[in-house]
């Protein structure tokens, strides 16, 4: 593979430089781009591997840290059965290998740790407001933020060992650790009520049915619409 393209080809050699795991279904890629471009929090890049025959297959991920001065950029991606561009990315790729990439991408979506933030996951939907937790912690603005992310299990929590602060609330809804308070339920207003900052944007981002339920909880604190931006997501194979 090369780095020389043509002039305005979108898409960049990245260079695989860690590779971490964050539960036993999900890995985090550190990659350093050709073309380093600082990202906004929340926003994503697009991976394309290209097979011997010249197949392609391209696939979306959200960036999971935040904004910074080297340019480097991490993806977490959950392996699913069958899906060929996580199975490759689990099984195939080691430090050190290239993958092109395309972006940063999205606006809508975006923090810039100016306004106080509302962040409300599902699983791994928690990626790109992982993005926004760091930035705020990193820019000393953690008061700006409130999150709370929901999972099934300790097992299923990204970055469990990061995640704990006082800014971060966890509802796990099948089971819980054994010193945990909450007993395991779906995230309720009780939850989110102590998450609601004055002026603040909610950013919500998991499955459809979770988006869609974790909205209507935030509509029934009174949240305002307008304050409410949601990301959905299926699975990516």
């Amino acid at each position: 593979m090369t780095t020389d393209r043509p002039a305005g080809d979108p898409w960049q050699v990245a260079t695989v430089t860690e590779i971490r795991s964050e539960t036993p279904t999900a890995k985090t890629f550190r990659l350093a781009l050709a073309s380093p471009t600082l990202h906004l929090a929340g926003q994503y890049y697009v991976v394309r591997l290209t097979a011997p025959d010249e197949y392609t297959a391209s696939r979306s991920y959200s960036v999971a840290s935040a904004p910074n001065d080297s340019g480097d950029i991490e993806l977490t991606v959950e392996r699913l059965e069958g899906g060929e561009v996580s199975e490759f990315l689990h099984d195939g790729v080691i430090v050190g290998d290239e993958l092109d990439v395309r972006g940063p991408i999205g606006l809508w979506f975006v923090w810039t740790a100016q306004t106080p933030a509302i962040l409300v996951g599902g699983g791994s939907g928690i990626v790109p407001l992982m993005a926004m937790l760091r930035l705020a912690r990193q820019s000393g603005q953690s008061d700006l933020v409130r999150m709370a992310v929901s999972v099934q299990t300790p097992d299923d929590l990204y970055y469990a060992n990061e995640l704990p602060g006082p800014e971060t609330t966890v509802a796990y809804t099948r089971s819980a650790p054994p010193s945990f308070m909450r007993p395991p339920s779906r995230l309720t207003e009780h939850d989110l009520a102590p998450l609601l900052l004055p002026h603040a944007t909610a950013f919500v981002c998991g499955s459809p049915g979770f988006a869609d339920f974790a909205s209507g909880l935030l509509l029934g604190l009174g949240q305002p619409v307008e304050g409410i931006r949601v990301e959905r997501f299926g699975p990516t194979s």
